[in-house]
């Protein structure tokens, strides 16, 4: 405290930092991406354990046996949907209230900003299908849900046929805590958040939907099952949620305990886990086990139907069953006792799951890296911004030399005019809601004049106004004020500068993998911009470490990572894909990450594209 307190040490302190300025920022910006790196070293990870005591032991007896079983209802759901054309709903009603289960159906109906062309759907109309099996012995005020989608094709029918012949067989057992739900859901994510609006009596993405006929007690956790094959080779846990949520991490340790149990193989992003972490191939499956999960994570979107339940403080997780090219097989029966033995110690549970991480970074199923170890990698990253402000607050508030009559005066700089620095700001914001409001709004319009669908009319109208942002904020600072200032384009820096640490600080506690992504690329070239550089070069920089091409780099690098590589023309319609689902999960599901970029990130950069053409 006493260095702080003093003038003259404070000064030396400033002085310091402020001559050392750029090698300090170099130093950090190295040191976080070797520190983010390092994470995947298993030397510098934990080891997964369950936190949760009445989760601790896997020591029940699993005993389902009904695969067969489980098989044929499949076919016989196969053999409905095809007659019906989507939700057998009669036979699903049927084969529930057989099964001994209150059964309850919800319509529901949505019609989309512009039409999703991946899944070929404008206006959603559909019905889940839910049963709830009481609770024999308690007052049946919590509830577990296991869920299954009804998809197009072939997919999923063997999950559908398991989650029956689950029910069938917990009818039977006694020791049931709570309540259990069986839904299937029609139309993926859709379906999903119409359940869950109408069961919390809510309605925050304009869907319309019948309301709930039965209910059940507070939702503790949910495990959604993707089976779309009799033989499965491996089991794929999902756990990115709804802008980056993910579940307690006693979820995962309890699908990981039960795999072991049973011998079962799991994955996460899709890949094995390895032992020889202390060769360069083991250190390099992690980290791109760990880059996976960034990336995923960072783009905000649901990655399986257990990701809307997050938003409602409900762990849960989705089990994908995998077919691969392995020698290992394993069948429906198995994965059944493993789904038996996990709904059995979530039915254990006194509390919700509170005691683990709510925020980790997973390089395998065995090793976890906590939020203490890697947001220093960001923290790091965001002393780059507060450095490079601080060197502008000294050089703001530094007295000019000016030579009078052969003598060296010292005179106080005049500030910029507040018009100076605002123009820019408040121009660049309204680009930034332009992005955000018209490429929906002038989809008609668009399909009019130019021989294009509504689609892509959305994606190419959105990048239009990207780059015409590029032009609009040109030298804005004499739109109303003449001629800009040397103090003016600093003021907007330092202006600039913390506004971009702030977002950036705010997203990375909210979701650590965009604030990260956003800031690698745009910490460099936005700490470093002046009106002094070279302006083509710079430019340049600036454009290819914009956010739309850090979005363009993530396909490309996620591409890699899942080992699908594709060419530059497949990369770009990825790319377009990408802008098209951001904007339709935002309206469908309440994504913030295109509002985020739209109306902050991007026009933040704008204003140092402006300070780059500053005269």
């Amino acid at each position: 405290m006493g260095l702080l307190s003093d003038p003259n040490r404070r000064k030396a302190l400033t002085n310091l930092l402020t001559r050392l300025n750029a090698p300090i920022c170099m130093v950090c910006y190295l040191a976080a991406i070797v520190w983010f790196m390092g994470l995947a070293f298993e030397p510098f990870t934990l080891r997964t354990y369950m936190s949760e005591n009445a989760m601790g032991s896997t020591m029940v007896e699993e005993r389902f046996s009904s695969g067969e079983r489980a098989l044929s209802l499949a076919k016989e759901f196969d053999a409905h949907k095809r007659k019906a054309g989507g939700m057998p709903v009669e036979w699903l009603v049927k084969a529930m209230q057989a099964r001994g289960l209150e059964v309850f159906t919800q319509s529901f109906s949505r019609k989309l900003p512009f039409p999703d062309e991946n899944k070929e759907r404008y206006m959603v109309r559909g019905t889940n299908v839910y049963g709830i099996l009481r609770a024999p012995r308690a007052p049946r005020t919590e509830a577990l849900v296991i869920t299954a989608p009804c998809s197009p094709g072939n997919s999923d029918n063997q999950a559908v046929g398991l989650l029956l012949a689950l029910a069938q067989y917990f009818r039977n057992q006694i020791f049931w805590a709570k309540d259990i739900i069986f839904l299937v859901n029609e139309h993926d994510l859709i379906g999903m958040q119409a359940w869950l609006e109408g069961y919390h009596h809510t309605n925050i993405t304009g869907m319309e939907y019948s309301p709930l006929q039965g209910r059940a007690g507070s939702i503790q956790a949910a495990l959604s099952l993707e089976l779309s094959s009799d033989v499965i080779t491996s089991l794929d846990l999902i756990l990115e949620g709804l802008n980056g949520q993910l579940p307690n991490l006693d979820l995962a340790n309890l699908f990981y305990a039960f795999c072991q149990k049973l011998g079962v193989l799991c994955t996460i992003q899709g890949k094995l886990q390895r032992n020889d972490w202390d060769t360069a191939e083991g250190y390099t499956h992690a980290a791109q086990t760990m880059m996976l999960m960034v990336l995923k994570q960072a783009c905000g979107r649901s990655w399986g139907d257990h990701g809307l339940f997050l938003r409602y403080h409900i762990e849960a997780a989705s089990i994908r069953g995998i077919n691969g090219f392995r020698h290992y097989k394993m069948d429906v029966a198995t994965i059944g006792r493993l789904l038996e033995g996990m709904v059995r110690k979530l039915n254990n549970l006194l509390e919700r799951l509170h005691q683990s991480y709510f925020f980790y970074l997973l390089p395998s199923l065995s090793r976890f890296v906590s939020i203490g170890y890697y947001m220093p990698a960001f923290g790091l990253l965001a002393v780059i911004l507060l450095l490079r402000a601080l060197d502008l607050w000294v050089n703001l508030g530094a007295p000019a030399l000016e030579a009078v009559d052969g003598v060296t005066e010292a005179e106080q700089p005049s500030g910029p005019g507040v018009l100076t620095v605002l123009t820019p700001v408040v121009i660049s914001h309204l680009t930034g809601v332009a992005l955000y409001l018209l490429p929906v709004h002038l989809q008609e319009m668009a399909v009019e004049h130019f021989p294009v669908s509504e689609t892509e009319a959305v994606v190419l109208t959105a990048v239009a106004i990207y780059t015409a942002g590029l032009a609009l904020p040109h030298n804005t600072q004499r739109l109303l004020s003449g001629e800009g200032t040397e103090q003016g384009w600093k003021v907007l820096k330092l202006t600039a500068l913390l506004y971009l640490a702030v977002l950036l600080g705010c997203t990375a506690l909210i979701n650590f993998s965009l604030g990260f992504v956003l800031a690698v690329t745009l910490v460099p070239i936005t700490a470093s911009m002046t009106p002094h550089m070279p302006k083509a070069l710079s430019a340049l920089a600036m454009v290819l470490l914009s956010p739309a091409f850090t979005i363009l780099y993530c396909v490309f690098i996620y591409q890699e990572l899942i080992e699908a590589p594709v060419s530059v023309g497949e990369g770009w319609m990825l790319f377009l894909s990408v802008i098209s689902q951001g904007i339709l999960d935002h309206a469908l599901y309440g994504s913030l990450v295109y509002p985020l970029l739209a109306l902050f990130i991007y026009p933040c950069w704008l204003m140092f594209w402006n300070i780059l053409f500053w005269s």
